[in-house]
């Protein structure tokens, strides 16, 4: 047997990063993810856990830590993709982003970014109640930032979507009936409902929501798949052991209930920019909705 062949991939891919096989447990992988630009909340606080989760999983020494200065999504992807300041990033998933950086294909969220309840002004309560199909609410606006990969997907099924930058702005042009719905994923609506300012006057639309496939996943540059490999390692483990969707479920069981998906009508949206290789066949890594 030959001297690669005796060695785990582990081993294998931390001699191409120059660390020393004979004790790979004892090099530091150094990772920095995107200090956001926000306030912390559990859509970034849980892409930590989990990552910290799928390290622990491999049994390597590591070093985790927030980038220096504060950055939002759009410049910490510019960033990896010139391997600056960072070396992973979380998002959703496009066909660029995958042509420019290297994806982990294991959906961070499980796809809930994808199921989307809509933050509407009080006073438009009554008017939601007459959409009785998704061409009735595709004569309404949605506001969404700018640069969201969520602008393109709703503009290619028919929505004349109004655009801003930054969460603020947003909340504003909704609550000044500058558009006449905000959609936000199940995962996060809540939190930013009861914790942004400018929210006074909004609430979250009970029975309706859109739902279209998406994925956030881990990115890294394109030239360090070894780093790539030790994370889809340890969150493969992480799925077969149960830890994955225990934690998954601690943190988002609770606004799974409060969305009352049983008794709220979802329109279905194609997403024509979701990559091909996105593992949709992998029923274990998406939130399956019980039946009716």
């Amino acid at each position: 047997m030959s001297f690669f062949n005796k060695i785990s991939t582990l081993q294998m891919f931390a001699l191409i990063l120059g660390l020393s096989c004979s004790d790979t447990k004892g090099a530091s992988w150094k990772i920095t993810y995107p200090s956001p630009d926000v306030d912390s909340d559990i859509m970034t606080t849980y892409p930590v856990e989990l990552l910290t989760l799928a390290l622990d999983q491999t049994g390597v020494n590591y070093e985790l830590n927030p980038s220096s200065n504060q950055l939002t999504k759009i410049k910490a992807l510019n960033r990896l993709e010139d391997n600056r300041e960072v070396n992973l990033v979380w998002g959703m998933t496009s066909i660029q982003r995958e042509e420019n950086l290297h994806p982990i294909r294991i959906p961070l969220f499980k796809g809930l970014i994808g199921w989307r309840l809509l933050l509407i002004r009080d006073d438009m309560s009554e008017r939601f109640k007459y959409i009785q199909s998704l061409e009735h609410l595709i004569k309404l606006s949605p506001v969404q930032g700018r640069d969201w990969p969520d602008t393109k997907i709703l503009r290619s099924n028919g929505f004349d979507v109004i655009v801003n930058q930054g969460q603020g702005n947003l909340l504003n042009m909704l609550a000044t009936a500058q558009g006449d719905f905000y959609p936000r994923s199940l995962a996060e609506i809540w939190h930013e409902l009861e914790s942004l300012e400018g929210t006074k006057g909004l609430s979250v639309q009970p029975t309706l929501g859109i739902r279209y496939p998406a994925a956030v996943y881990f990115f890294v540059n394109k030239n360090n798949s070894p780093l790539a490999h030790l994370i889809e390692v340890g969150l493969e483990k992480a799925i077969k052991n149960g830890n994955f969707e225990e934690l998954f479920l601690k943190t988002f069981q609770g606004y799974i209930e409060r969305a009352d998906l049983k008794n709220r009508n979802f329109y279905y949206l194609e997403n024509t920019f979701l990559p091909k290789d996105t593992p949709l066949q992998r029923e274990e890594l998406w939130f399956q909705q019980e039946h009716k």
